[in-house]
């Protein structure tokens, strides 16, 4: 990107964490975000992208003037960040052109696979089940998330009162659901349940359920009516989200197999994650799986619970370390502590 301009030591770096606002994505992108705050004094300003009209339909090569086409309240305009750190699609148009508009001032990381030439942004951090490869880019297990000791701490204690009274062993149970490649019929539905309901009750334990966006309303409230019987907690996606509360009072922690981002999360733990099906088939979801199994992390849900103990994953971390390493190397800054 040719001569970048030496930045000035001992200020906070101000760090812009783009997407287009969908949680699952959103994370990512604020997940790295708030992991290199935790290694540099840093200012983390959450940016969501939203388009005029239908130009957010549009591939990447055809959004030719992308700051024209944004709402305004996307807010992204100068100054520019020291650190751009963005994720999905909905991005891409402006994080290919970051390092022009900052004239080289701004250091430009795109998580997931952008599906673009890597060679417009400084760090690309893909999952490792993409395989996508490059001088700039590193993959990771998973995708980055928000899963820290202290976040799960300060969650769970929002949420004391109602989960300390439950029976143990508590059985988080995340929910995904319609995908590309998988989705979540009432038939599945009402199996998953049955698969859920049956070793709770053997072991005398309690649930702690939490849905996605993208769990579909039949599947939802069947599963809700199935399991409701049982001792725990069932959000219903009113009021506070429980759903790091539920990861840090979990003893066993279910998932289904459709998302990454959740059984990431999960296994960040370092609770034992069991993996539950759903209709449809994804061979890189499949792989994913598989490296989560290789780390001792996951396995498939097979209808009973135990235990077993493994490394937190800690991706995210490893990733913001590598990011600050890179920016460092590019603009003289202080290493990363």
């Amino acid at each position: 990107m040719g001569l970048r301009t030496l930045k000035p030591r001992g200020r906070p770096l101000v760090v812009w964490a783009v997407s287009d606002g969908r949680a699952g994505i959103e994370a990512q992108a604020l997940g790295l975000a708030e992991a290199v705050a935790r290694r540099r004094p840093a200012e983390v300003v959450v940016k969501r992208v939203a388009w005029k009209g239908r130009t957010g339909r549009l591939p990447w090569w055809l959004n030719l003037a992308p700051r024209r086409s944004l709402a305004p309240e996307s807010g992204i305009e100068p100054p520019w960040p020291d650190l751009w750190i963005a994720a999905g699609r909905a991005t891409l148009p402006l994080s290919m052109r970051m390092r022009r508009w900052s004239k080289g001032q701004t250091f430009v990381v795109q998580a997931q696979d952008p599906r673009t030439p890597v060679g417009f942004y400084d760090l690309v951090v893909p999952p490792k089940h993409d395989r996508l490869a490059g001088d700039n880019v590193f993959p990771i297990v998973g995708s980055p998330g928000r899963v820290t000791r202290e976040r799960l701490e300060q969650d769970f204690a929002r949420f004391r009162a109602a989960i300390d009274p439950l029976p143990r062993p508590r059985v988080a149970v995340v929910i995904g659901g319609k995908s590309k490649a998988h989705d979540l019929s009432s038939e599945r539905a009402a199996a998953m349940a049955r698969e859920i309901e049956v070793p709770v009750v053997q072991e005398g334990g309690s649930i702690l359920v939490s849905f996605t966006r993208r769990t579909p309303e039949p599947a939802r409230a069947l599963m809700t009516a199935r399991l409701r019987h049982l001792p725990g907690l069932i959000w219903d996606g009113e009021g506070e989200n429980p759903y790091f509360a539920f990861l840090a009072a979990a003893d066993y922690i279910l998932v289904t197999e459709d998302s990454t981002n959740l059984a990431t999360d999960a296994a960040s733990t370092g609770k034992p994650v069991f993996v539950m099906k759903m209709d449809g088939e994804s061979m890189k979801l499949r792989r994913f799986h598989e490296d989560l199994e290789s780390l001792g992390a996951a396995r498939p849900f097979g209808g009973a619970f135990h235990s077993w103990a493994y490394e937190p994953l800690a991706e995210t971390d490893r990733a913001a370390e590598e990011i600050l390493r890179r920016y460092d190397e590019v603009y003289g800054g202080a290493p990363a502590r």
